[in-house]
C-alpha cells in the first residue's frame, strides 16, 4: 500500500518550470539533494518573496510561490502589509537596530539575550534589512497556533461548575480578588467582525471593567494589543477567568510578535504583577529536545513565584484501530543508502525499524485537510552541523509542488527545523509519502558523514484533525508514534493543560495532544549551543485536565444563548483562574504548592485505568479541594482585597552616557487644569457576587462610583524634527492629566503601554517615532484616547 514500487521517475534538468520550487535546486550526480541555498542571508522563502514578481503578486499567489498556507497557522506571519521576520546576528543586534529602521524595518523586539531582532518589513526592503551589519540570516515567522479548535452576552462556562469553582467560592468565600491573571494570545479586542467586544462584555458583565454591572471597575490591562489580524481569542480567555475568578484582576499581552517578543512578554506580564500567566499560543519552530526561549521565561517566571499555565495543545490523532498517530519519532537517523528516484539523492531515512528498508513514510490525508509537518532532529539551536531535508512525494514517488522543507541549517537558520504544508483539495482522502535527505556533500554545509543526529521526529500539527492513518502506527524497534506536546507547554515549570469535554468526565477530548517529552539538550539561553545533558531526560506531560467547550459571548462555534470555545485554549484559562482562587485563599503560598494542590487533588477521568498521566496528567481539576487544601483564614479584621494593583511609579531612564540632550518645548494642553492633590476617593461598594447560572441581562447597581475617565495631556515635549550629530539622543517629555492622583502609562513606537512617570527621559536613534500617553485614575479609569506625540530624529554630518 506504501510501496513507491516501480513507478518512479526522474525530474528532467528542464522541467524546472513545471515542477515543485525545490527542483531547480537539486544537483544531480552529488552524493545528497542540494538544500536551497540562501540569498544576500535571507531564507529561501524570503528570498523567493523579495523577488519583484512575487513581492508584487497577490497574497493568494505569494502563498502559493512560498508553498504556505494563505493564512492562520503556519502562513506568513504579517503585520498590514508587512512580513514578520526574525533577524540573526553572531554579535551586536542593538547596535544594529538603527541601520535595519534605515534599511525599512519596523523593530518589535530586540533580544540582546538570544543577539536577534524581530521586525516587520516590506517585502521590498528584506535584500536591505540582510545586507546590514552583522546580520548573519534573516527568516520568515510563520503564523503560530493557537490552541483553541472551532467546533462548530451574558453566559457562563459549564467549566465553573464541572471543576467545583462555584462550590470553592461559595465554600471558602474566595473569588480571585488580590490576584492577577496574566493572558497571552493573538489578540483582545481587534476583530472588527466579532459578534461582540471589550465594551460590551464589560456592559455585560462578561469582562470586568468600569461600568460592569457586577461592581468590578478594574478594565483588562492592555499592555501589549497590536495584532491586527487576530480573532480576539485573548478576550474569550479572559471571559473564563471572569466567570470562574470574577474578583482577579486581568492583564493580557499579545504572543503573535514572535518567538522572543513572547518571552518578553511573558516576563512583562509578571513585572506587572501577575501571579498566574496563562497562554494558548505556540510557534512551530519551538524545539522538541530542548527549551526554548519561550520555555525559559516560562520556567524564570516561575521560579520568581508566578504559577504559569500552558494549553498542551490539539494535535492528537487517532487512526481506525485506535492508535494514536500525531507524530513519528527514530532515536537515531537510519541511512536506507538509497532516495526515491524523483530526489537524486542517495542517503535517505529508512523508516523501517527493522529489516528491510522503507525510503518514505505513508500518510493518508483527508479530503479538504492540509498536512502540516513540523520535522526537528536533535542538534541544539546554534549547534547545528547536519543538514536534513523534507520532502513530499504522491504515492506514485513524483514530487509534489508543496515541498519547501529544504532550507540551509548549518549555514543559514542554526536551527534543527524544517516545515511543510500541503491541502488535499479534493473530495477523497489522498495518500502521500514524506521522505528525508541527509544532504551533505558537494552543494551542502554539513558535514560529509553519512551519520546523522541521535535522535529526529516528524509531528503532525493539525489542531483538530486531517490525517487519519500512517504507515507505521505503533511504537516499535525504538521508535515511538504518537506524542504531540512540544515547545514550552514542555517546559519544567510549565503546568501543561488538556482538554475534556464540558458535560462529560468519561474521557478527555481526543484531539487533547499526549505526552510525554524528550530533551536532550540544555535550555537556549543566549546565542551558544546548549550542552548536551548527562542523560536523556522523559518529562510527563500534560500535568492536568480541565473543561472546554464552555460557553462565551462570541468566540467558536454559535449555539442557542451564546457560542462555544473548543480546544486546550479553553481549557487552559479555566485551569489559571482556579489556581486564582487558590492564592486567594492563601495568599502566602508558592508556586510549588498551588501545583501541588492542584494535582494532588484532581478527579480521575473515565474508568480506572482508561486513561493514564501521559493522556490527563493528574486529572481533571476539583477545585473545592484544590482551595481547601491551601486555605487560610484571614488574619481577624483584615479587610479582602479588591482585585487591584498597585504599582511604584517609576521613569524611564536611558542608559549609558556621553549622548545629547535635546531642548524641550512647552505645550501647554487644552484639557482642563491639572488639580491639586485631593485626598483618595471614597471607596465603591464591595462587587455583587455573581450568579451561578446563565443568566439574562442584568440591571447595573444603584450605587454611584467614579466612571469618569481622565483627560491626558503631552505639557513639554521635543521639537517634531531633532537633529544631532551624536545619537542616540536623551529627549525629555512632561504629561498633565485633569484630575489629580492619575499614574500614566506610557507607549514607545510598537513597544507595550507601561507605567512611567509624569515626566518621562528617555534616549532616541534616527528615525521616526510615536509616544503615546495615557493617565489612568485612582478608580482605575483609563483614558480611552491617548495624547499622542509624532517626531522624527535625524542625524546630521
Amino acid at each position: 500500500m506504501w510501496s513507491l514500487g516501480t513507478a518512479r521517475t526522474r525530474l528532467a534538468a528542464g522541467a524546472c518550470a513545471a515542477a515543485a520550487l525545490f527542483a531547480c535546486a537539486l544537483a544531480p550526480g552529488v552524493a545528497g539533494a542540494r538544500s536551497t541555498p540562501s540569498t544576500a542571508d535571507l531564507s529561501p522563502r524570503l528570498a523567493e518573496l523579495a523577488k519583484p514578481g512575487v513581492r508584487g503578486a497577490s497574497r493568494a499567489e505569494q502563498a502559493k510561490r512560498l508553498d504556505l498556507a494563505r493564512s492562520g497557522p503556519g502562513s506568513l506571519l504579517r503585520d498590514g502589509n508587512r512580513v514578520v521576520a526574525e533577524v540573526g546576528f553572531e554579535h551586536g543586534a542593538v547596535a544594529t537596530v538603527d541601520e535595519l529602521r534605515e534599511a525599512g524595518a519596523e523593530i518589535l523586539d530586540v533580544s540582546r539575550r538570544y543577539q536577534a531582532v524581530t521586525v516587520a518589513a516590506r517585502p521590498a526592503d528584506l535584500r536591505g534589512i540582510a545586507g546590514a551589519p552583522r546580520v548573519e540570516g534573516v527568516s520568515e515567522v510563520l503564523t503560530p497556533i493557537v490552541r483553541g479548535v472551532d467546533c462548530g452576552g451574558l453566559v457562563r462556562s459549564e467549566g465553573d461548575a464541572q471543576l467545583g469553582a462555584d462550590e470553592a467560592r461559595a465554600a471558602y468565600g474566595v473569588d480571585g480578588s488580590g490576584v492577577k491573571v496574566g493572558v497571552l494570545s493573538d489578540s483582545f479586542d481587534r476583530d472588527s467582525g466579532a459578534a461582540t467586544h471589550a465594551a460590551e462584555d464589560v456592559a455585560g458583565g462578561d469582562l470586568p471593567g468600569t461600568g460592569s454591572p457586577c461592581g468590578s471597575t478594574t478594565p483588562v490591562g492592555l499592555l501589549s494589543d497590536p495584532f491586527s489580524g487576530g480573532g480576539d481569542e485573548g478576550r474569550a480567555m479572559a471571559q473564563i477567568i471572569r466567570d470562574l475568578a470574577p474578583g482577579a484582576a486581568i492583564d493580557f499581552a499579545t504572543a503573535f510578535a514572535g518567538e522572543t517578543s513572547f518571552a518578553s512578554n511573558i516576563r512583562a506580564l509578571r513585572e506587572a504583577g501577575a501571579q498566574v500567566i496563562v497562554d494558548d499560543v505556540a510557534y512551530f519552530a519551538e524545539p522538541f529536545f530542548q527549551d526554548g526561549p519561550v520555555a525559559v521565561a516560562v520556567d524564570e517566571v516561575t521560579a520568581a513565584g508566578a504559577s504559569y499555565f500552558s494549553a498542551a495543545g490539539n494535535d492528537n490523532l487517532f487512526d481506525g484501530e485506535g492508535n494514536s498517530i500525531s507524530s513519528w519519532e527514530a532515536p537515531e537517523y537510519r541511512d536506507a543508502g538509497s532516495c526515491p528516484a524523483a530526489l537524486e539523492a542517495e542517503h535517505c531515512m529508512d523508516f523501517h525499524p527493522g529489516e528491510g528498508v522503507d525510503e518514505t513514510l505513508g500518510v493518508t490525508v483527508s479530503a479538504g485537510s492540509t498536512l502540516t509537518v513540523d520535522f526537528q532532529w536533535a542538534e541544539p539551536w546554534q549547534g547545528v552541523e547536519t543538514d536534513l531535508d523534507l520532502f513530499l512525494l504522491d504515492a506514485e514517488g513524483n514530487v509534489l509542488d508543496s515541498e519547501n522543507g529544504t532550507a540551509d541549517n548549518v549555514g543559514s537558520s542554526q536551527k534543527p527545523f524544517e516545515f511543510l504544508q500541503w491541502t488535499n483539495g479534493g473530495e477523497s482522502p489522498v495518500q502521500v509519502q514524506l521522505a528525508v535527505n541527509h544532504c551533505f556533500g558537494a552543494g551542502c554545509n554539513a558535514a560529509a558523514s553519512a551519520a546523522g543526529p541521535p535522535r529526529l521526529k516528524l509531528g503532525f500539527m493539525q489542531n483538530g484533525g486531517g490525517v487519519t492513518e500512517v504507515e507505521h502506527p505503533r511504537s516499535e524497534g525504538g521508535d515511538v508514534v504518537g506524542p504531540s506536546i512540544f515547545g514550552h507547554a514542555a517546559a519544567a515549570g510549565a503546568i501543561s493543560t488538556g482538554a475534556i469535554r464540558f458535560n462529560t468526565t468519561a474521557a478527555p477530548e481526543y484531539f487533547s495532544s499526549r505526552g510525554p517529552v524528550t530533551h536532550l539538550f540544555g535550555p537556549v539561553d543566549g546565542a551558544t549551543p546548549a550542552e548536551p545533558l548527562a542523560e536523556a531526560e522523559t518529562i510527563s506531560k500534560p500535568d492536568l485536565t480541565a473543561t472546554d467547550g464552555g460557553i462565551n459571548t462570541f468566540f467558536g462555534a454559535p449555539v442557542s444563548g451564546g457560542y462555544r470555545f473548543y480546544g486546550t485554549s479553553a481549557a487552559a484559562p479555566h485551569a489559571a483562574a482556579v489556581a486564582a482562587l487558590v492564592r486567594d485563599g492563601a495568599p502566602e503560598a508558592s508556586a510549588a504548592q498551588v501545583r501541588e494542590a492542584l494535582t494532588a487533588t484532581a478527579l480521575q477521568v473515565g474508568p480506572a485505568g482508561a486513561y493514564g498521566a501521559f493522556d490527563v496528567g493528574a486529572g481533571m481539576i476539583d477545585a473545592e479541594a484544590a482551595v481547601g487544601a491551601l486555605y487560610t483564614e484571614p488574619p481577624p479584621g483584615e479587610e479582602e482585597g479588591e482585585g487591584g494593583e498597585e504599582e511604584g511609579e517609576t521613569s524611564e531612564e536611558g542608559e549609558g552616557g556621553g549622548e545629547e540632550e535635546a531642548p524641550v518645548e512647552e505645550a501647554p494642553v487644552e484639557e482642563a487644569p491639572v488639580q491639586e492633590e485631593a485626598p483618595p476617593a471614597t471607596p465603591a461598594p464591595a462587587p455583587a457576587p455573581l450568579p451561578t447560572e446563565s443568566v439574562a441581562p442584568r440591571v447595573a447597581p444603584a450605587a454611584t462610583a467614579d466612571t469618569t475617565r481622565p483627560r491626558t495631556g503631552i505639557a513639554a515635549h521635543p521639537r517634531k524634527l531633532v537633529r544631532k550629530r551624536r545619537l542616540p539622543v536623551r529627549l525629555r517629555f512632561r504629561f498633565r492629566s485633569d484630575e489629580a492622583g492619575v499614574t500614566y502609562l506610557c507607549k514607545v513606537d510598537r513597544r507595550r503601554f507601561r507605567r512611567c512617570g509624569r515626566k518621562l527621559r528617555r534616549r532616541f536613534g534616527a528615525g521616526r517615532h510615536v509616544l503615546r500617553v495615557r493617565a489612568r485614575d485612582r478608580a482605575g479609569n483609563v483614558d480611552r484616547t491617548p495624547a499622542v506625540f509624532r517626531f522624527r530624529v535625524k542625524r546630521v554630518r
